[in-house]
């Protein structure tokens, strides 16, 4: 420890106020929570290792550690964002998805488990082929879908697209991150705009818009505040965005691909009809998230 720090921290433990690591944990837990937020200590805890430039686990090792002055005023920054409700991986500007850690902003949806369950079906069919496919995937967001694919897949290629340019600077800005960026290609364009009419793929992969607008008051503060608009909603219904990419899935698949989409809660039913009454897929079925609600929904283009 330098002399500075120390002497530092020997005049906050002379004040009144010292604050410890385990002191800060409790106060600001109780003060999240009295925002409303949920996993109040956990929250607490990570905001604090953060700033810290400690892992959560370590701060067990710490708590009667006091704090400087400096170190105080980069938690309290970061606990006044939280307790606002801003998500809190905008927060640290992180999150941990799959196999790879991506920077996340308000740019982009925040990748979640189901997203995760999207992948894991879509790498699973991958294995079971031979040869390397080629995959699409139509708003990239962060770029979660795409990169995971690169970095645990065996895939010839790799397209990834989104209607936002900021998005998809964040997607790029991740593949390189990732040491993936020669692995993936991005395009700027809504769905199928930006394909050609005669350009092919073993996988079309999709965690689309599907909030209905008239759902906006049930989100949590976090989701509905603070996540863009554009990624989130899909007009009043929340198909807006799911029937045209349905529609457009057959033309640019191959015999034998998949057309592998995540929906939001009971719509798996309707998308899955839907994709039956085009008469160009076979083999539709869904699969459950963790809680066992049916949120990805996977079919097998047809012979035509």
């Amino acid at each position: 420890m330098s002399g500075e720090r120390a002497q530092e921290r020997a005049r906050g433990a002379r004040g009144r106020e010292l604050w410890t690591v385990l002191r800060l944990v409790e106060w600001s837990a109780r003060y999240l929570r009295e925002k409303g937020v949920e996993n109040a200590r956990l929250n607490a805890e990570l905001l604090l290792a953060d700033a810290l430039g400690l892992r959560r686990l370590e701060l067990y090792l710490q708590y009667d550690r006091p704090l400087t002055s400096e170190e105080l005023a980069a938690f309290k920054a970061r606990l006044l964002r939280r307790a606002r409700r801003e998500p809190l991986q905008y927060v640290l500007g992180r999150v941990v998805f799959r196999e790879l850690e991506l920077a996340v902003d308000r740019r982009a949806l925040i990748p979640r488990p189901e997203t995760e369950i999207l992948v894991g079906e879509v790498l699973e069919w991958a294995r079971g082929r031979t040869g390397e496919p080629e995959v699409l995937e139509l708003g990239t967001g962060s770029g979660a879908i795409a990169l995971s694919l690169a970095v645990e897949g065996r895939f010839a290629r790799v397209v990834a697209t989104d209607v936002s340019p900021e998005a998809l600077a964040l997607a790029r800005w991740n593949a390189a991150r990732c040491g993936v960026a020669r692995a993936v290609e991005f395009r700027g364009g809504s769905l199928y705009r930006v394909i050609a009419p005669d350009e092919r793929f073993d996988a079309i992969v999709s965690n689309p818009p599907y909030v209905a607008a008239t759902a906006r008051a049930s989100l949590a503060p976090e989701v509905r505040d603070w996540e863009p608009e554009a990624a989130l909603f899909a007009g009043p219904s929340g198909f807006e965005v799911l029937w045209p990419l349905v529609e457009g899935a057959p033309a640019h698949l191959r015999t034998g691909g998949i057309l592998a989409l995540e929906v939001g809660l009971e719509q798996a039913d309707a998308v899955t009809e839907r994709i039956a009454r085009t008469g160009r897929f076979q083999d539709g079925r869904t699969v459950p998230d963790l809680a066992g609600r049916e949120r990805v929904v996977i079919a097998t283009r047809a012979e035509d």
